[in-house]
């Protein structure tokens, strides 16, 4: 599924922080660095035998009975992804980062700052890829559970954000947990500001179901 709107996507804001394992394999002294033991993979180490969704500079494995909606704007560039399983939810973004440095830890210390300046109390927890960070915040719908866990890659940064009962009990992460870990990153060689969201863009299958139900909109509309 799929919805097109306008306005461009949202950053995270300046940060800095250690590697992390991930990281750490890219910063390795050899030319060929070790291959991590899981994902979210540079694309230079993913497994070749996992169908993926190809959004650019993302790659999503197929996981069945998990579902992936993205919101694009009228050029066909994406601004939001989300997958669904059942009650939890897994929204992505990925960011430009330094080759040597890792960024997730000064952007958990903002999202935790901006949780308290809205009289949110979020808490660290930790987890498979490190200190991740969760809260029960204020929705139009009520209260909600998120959790917010950041992957430092080579040159880019994954940031994760579950919802529902995903967020309030990890081990409920279940596929959403596994499309995590099966994640590429496919990073570009253009130099980009630190944090600045890496492109997105929607299949040409997708651009093209898109196109065509416009068309029959458009089509139904009485002149």
């Amino acid at each position: 599924m799929f919805s097109r709107k306008r306005g461009g996507p949202k950053h995270v804001r300046p940060t800095d922080a250690p590697p992390s394992e991930a990281l750490q394999q890219s910063m390795a002294a050899s030319d060929e660095p070790a291959r991590p033991d899981r994902g979210p993979w540079d694309a230079q180490h993913a497994p070749g035998d996992v169908q993926r969704l190809d959004l650019g500079s993302l790659q999503i494995p197929a996981v069945e009975g998990v579902e992936v909606r993205v919101q694009a704007n009228p050029d066909g560039a994406i601004e939001q992804v989300v997958l669904v399983d059942g009650e939890s939810a897994l929204q992505l973004g990925v960011f430009a980062a330094p080759r040597t440095e890792g960024i997730w830890d000064e952007v958990r210390t903002e999202i935790a700052e901006a949780m308290r300046g809205d009289g949110v109390a979020p808490r660290e927890l930790d987890g498979p890829y490190g200190t991740e960070l969760a809260a029960r915040v204020n929705t139009p719908e009520g209260p909600a559970d998120v959790r917010f866990v950041g992957v430092d890659g080579p040159r880019w940064m994954v940031r994760a954000l579950f919802q529902g009962a995903a967020a309030s009990d990890p081990s409920r992460e279940g596929r959403l947990g596994e499309v995590l870990t099966g994640l590429v990153v496919v990073r570009d060689n253009e130099a980009r500001p630190v944090r600045e969201a890496l492109p997105l863009r929607l299949p040409k299958e997708m651009t093209e179901q898109a196109e065509q139900q416009e068309d029959q909109t458009n089509g139904s509309r009485p002149v």
